[in-house]
């Protein structure tokens, strides 16, 4: 087990050690967010699978709260209803259990955060072509590779590092909850700097 616990922590370590341009790619979905908030849009985030439960994350911080208390932001992770996914899916497919949603919820203004560690989930490109014909902005958290990262206004792209020559997906779930928690940290009102 040892050995096991040291591989993982020497791949996420090389990974956290070179994060330069995922700095830069945060900060501009931040920037990004706060406009769309000052202007009363509304955050809406999906994903598939470990990215469903991260978009989930993401929502909740920015409803509840991150580390303090503060003003609550409008966010809605679109896999969270089961009854609109089960209905969508049964009558329009799996793919569009998120385009759907933000066809009848999405406005101009507001913001799309697509979770794909592969950057290929159909449904989640189908939910990015539906954000992007209700004129709303598109962050994306995803790997290096894959059609999401350029379809995106702001790409923040997770390296994921290899294991016997395959991208290691779980580094990459790492670095999207390393950026969200970020991103949170960012609208605290008095944000944690080292003294």
């Amino acid at each position: 087990m040892q050995k096991l616990f040291e591989q993982h922590t020497k791949e996420l370590q090389d990974l956290l050690g070179n994060l330069g341009s995922f700095h830069e790619q945060v900060a501009s979905a931040v920037a990004h967010l706060r406009e769309a908030f000052s202007k009363g849009h509304t955050l809406y985030v999906a994903g598939n699978g470990g990215s469903a439960s991260e978009a989930q994350h993401l929502a909740e911080e920015f409803i509840g709260r991150y580390r303090t208390d503060r003003k609550p932001y409008p966010a809605i992770s679109l896999t969270a209803d089961s009854n609109a996914i089960t209905c969508i899916a049964n009558d329009f497919g799996f793919n569009a259990i998120f385009s759907r949603q933000l066809e009848a919820l999405g406005r101009e203004g507001d913001v799309f955060v697509a979770l794909s560690t592969s950057g290929n989930s159909e449904n989640i490109l189908k939910a990015v072509d539906a954000a992007r014909a209700n004129g709303m902005t598109i962050i994306a958290l995803t790997g290096t590779t894959g059609k999401l990262k350029d379809l995106a206004d702001v790409a923040i792209e997770c390296p994921s590092g290899t294991h016997n020559g395959k991208a290691v997906t779980e580094r990459m779930q790492e670095l999207h909850l390393h950026a969200i928690h970020m991103i949170c940290e960012a609208f605290e009102e008095t944000p944690r700097i080292p003294v």
